[in-house]
């Protein structure tokens, strides 16, 4: 998309968001954070915060980022810094303390594929509800197996890939993190902190592109 169309037809709602970066590059073969590795000259980490430093719609954009490595990625003035916590959902809880708009977009800074129509359909779900997802429709058979046999063939017509940006109202989701670290509880994704303690409706929203999670080396190619 043409930045002169995207600023058409943006939605004008201002939104923080949290990126998450504390991850290490261990199952990648790497010595360091897999986040600062570089593709075209560019870290997987800044291709994931270019759309978001591009929206208007982005007011503040909290990296949670160990601070030895953020002199390594581009700086702008809509990045603050935060530590991390043992967990992904710690991080998230560490962030959120700096959200200081009605809605907030998290994202993980491992996955550097994000489409500005994405964002914006985001934004279009959150004026109809208060929590939506980013993610991708299965496509391949799924197979239910135990003990390396299969047991049954499960019906992917209604499963999806849970990606991210995962979006939300700030105060609902800040309350549920808040439960969630007073939980004995580990939540791996956020729609599943919200479901934990609210029955709200959670909207999915169809990812453009392939917005795979870099986890493997392998998982360059796609970039």
């Amino acid at each position: 998309m043409s930045l002169f169309f995207y600023l058409c037809y943006t939605y004008f709602m201002r939104y923080d968001a949290i990126v998450l970066a504390y991850g290490q590059g261990k199952r990648m073969g790497l010595d360091y954070n897999k986040v600062l590795y570089k593709v075209d000259d560019k870290t997987v980490l800044d291709k994931a915060l270019d759309p978001f430093k591009e929206d208007d719609d982005c007011q503040k954009i909290i990296v949670v980022l160990e601070e030895k490595a953020r002199h390594l990625i581009s700086q702008d003035q809509k990045i603050i810094f935060c530590d991390g916590g043992d967990e992904r959902y710690k991080s998230v809880y560490e962030a959120l303390k700096y959200v200081k708009e009605d809605y907030v977009m998290i994202h993980d800074g491992a996955r550097p594929d994000i489409y500005i129509e994405d964002l914006i359909n985001i934004k279009e779900a959150l004026k109809e509800d208060d929590a939506c997802l980013l993610a991708s429709k299965v496509k391949d058979t799924v197979k239910k197996v135990k003990d390396g046999y299969i047991e049954k063939t499960i019906d992917r017509s209604d499963l999806y890939l849970a990606k991210t940006p995962q979006a939300f109202k700030a105060d609902i989701i800040k309350d549920a993190y808040d439960k969630a670290i007073k939980s004995s509880d580990i939540y791996t994704d956020d729609t599943q902190v919200l479901n934990a303690f609210y029955d709200i409706k959670i909207k999915v929203v169809e990812s453009h592109g392939l917005n795979n999670k870099i986890t493997y080396k392998e998982d360059l190619r796609y970039l």
